[in-house]
Formats: structure tokens, sequence, C-alpha cells
């Protein structure tokens, strides 16, 4: 992870561990087409979010168990919302 955008990266995973969010609501408030700033790519390429396709809920975006640890080992840890907000995948 780049150093100089290391602060967006805690702040986009600490976002999302914050409450459950869609995937359009996280690229609603993070997308952009800097080149210089992909905090949403380096994000999930540093393996701290996932997307979860949820049957007719739609996609989700989830903070993975390195993503927990980032925001531990930096400070940040923040309690992941209750799961009942969450929809469950469809059978």
């Amino acid at each position: 992870m780049s150093e100089d955008i290391r602060p967006l990266i805690l702040d986009i995973v600490e976002w999302v561990a914050a409450r459950p969010r869609t995937y359009t609501d996280v690229m609603d408030a993070w997308r952009t087409s800097c080149p210089r700033l992909p905090v949403w790519e380096e994000a999930v390429d540093g393996g701290y979010l996932k997307r979860r396709f949820m049957g007719e809920e739609g996609e989700w975006v989830e903070v993975t168990e390195a993503g927990h640890a980032l925001l531990a080992d930096n400070g940040r840890g923040v309690q992941p919302a209750a799961q009942a907000e969450q929809p469950t995948a469809s059978a």
C-alpha cells in the first residue's frame, strides 16, 4: 500500500466497518477518476475489503479479517455493525 494514500485506505475500511454498505453506496462515496488516488482499488487489492453478492439484496461491501486487523493495528478498531442490519444471501 502506498504510504501516500494509507490514511485514505484506513478511512474507507473504517467507513465500511461502521455499518453495512452497498457496493453502489461505496462507489458513490469513494470512486475517483484520478489514477493517482486509487483508494477503492488499493483497499480491495490489499485484501481489506471485498464485494459479496447477496442475491436479490444486491452487492454489498464487507471488511475482511485483514481489514479489521489493519484497523486494530492502527488504533482504529471499529466494532462491526449488527449482523441483522445486513441482508443474508438468498438460497
